[in-house]
């Protein structure tokens, strides 16, 4: 056989076309990051508030976080093409997302330590000029929000393959490496609102010791959300997805149209290659000797987010050679 006759056997093994809108906006807010954590390390340092340090510290993890879903968006597309990635690059973007969330755990850890050394030895805390970088941060992080925000919205707008499919149904077509830089800012727009009521209860009341009891309060909601972003990536990285509502619609399009011929499924693999997009290995044990993959893939086609199939057809000895349900 020829070479170039095998051309309607192949396809293209790019499942998901990338995020620009989340690749600029991760960039930007990086940036603008970086540079709000440069003040809030000064200005909590010159001004000894540990509650605007741990924001800063927190930030500068964020700043590195998000750097790194940056530069996965980029690694992602700039290696589209490699046929080593077997099945595309879309998983170099979990992968950052997957480190973020480990940096927010570690700023976690320093967070703590921090405000527990602060709790058992305070110091003087000039409070007017630490609420005013911690405002200033907290409307940083707003207008990072909202860059994320608005770039979260568009991917949304424009779903790949211009149809919705099945995934906006199940609601599991999320950008996760857009999800974890949007995750790192509205963790710094929630310790920036816990330095400000820290330092305003220390300034008006003399609550000096609720500035570090803030910081605490602080890296414990930041470690849920980590917490929760690990488990989200992780479960893609490990292609944990045999709990997806596409697996039953698999097992449901093959079952129920293969009735005629005693069709059943021995073994399925299903695994996330895109943001919206699966692959799966399917063998099916038949009664029907006339049945192909080829069969087997139309009943599949109709679930528009499967995008990479492989199928094995068992017929047992002695078949009956009923028709198949076309």
């Amino acid at each position: 056989m020829h070479p170039h006759e095998l051309h309607r056997w192949r396809h293209d093994h790019v499942f998901d076309t990338g995020n620009i809108a989340g690749e600029r906006g991760t960039r930007l807010v990086m940036w603008i990051t970086a540079a709000m954590m440069v003040a809030e390390i000064a200005a909590g340092w010159l001004y000894n508030s540990m509650a605007l340090l741990a924001d800063g510290f927190h930030m500068s993890s964020h700043a590195v976080a998000i750097g790194l879903s940056a530069f996965a968006y980029a690694a992602a597309r700039r290696h589209a093409g490699d046929e080593r990635f077997a099945f595309g690059t879309w998983k170099i973007e979990v992968l950052g997302g997957f480190a973020s969330a480990v940096f927010l755990l570690m700023v976690v850890g320093l967070m703590l330590v921090g405000s527990v050394d602060r709790l058992f030895s305070p110091q003087p805390i000039h409070y007017r000029e630490a609420i005013l970088i911690a405002v200033v941060g907290l409307i940083v992080n707003g207008a990072c929000a909202w860059i994320l925000g608005a770039a979260h919205h568009h991917t949304d707008a424009h779903p790949q393959g211009g149809h919705l499919g099945h995934e906006h149904a199940h609601g599991h077509h999320h950008d996760l490496n857009l999800r974890s830089a949007y995750v790192h800012v509205i963790a710094d727009a929630a310790t920036s609102v816990l330095a400000i009521v820290a330092l305003a209860g220390g300034w008006l009341y003399g609550w000096a010791w609720l500035d570090p009891a803030m910081g605490i309060v602080g890296a414990i909601v930041v470690a849920v959300w980590a917490k929760r972003l690990i488990a989200d990536t992780g479960k893609v990285l490990l292609d944990r997805e045999m709990d997806h509502p596409v697996v039953d619609e698999i097992r449901e399009a093959i079952e129920d149209n293969g009735r005629a011929g005693d069709t059943h499924i021995a073994d399925l693999h299903v695994w996330r290659v895109g943001k919206a997009k699966y692959a799966c290995a399917v063998s099916v044990v038949t009664r029907d000797s006339t049945l192909t993959p080829d069969i087997v893939r139309r009943w599949i086609s109709m679930h528009e987010e499967v995008v990479h199939t492989t199928i094995e057809i068992n017929v047992p000895p002695q078949a009956d050679n009923a028709p198949h349900t076309p």
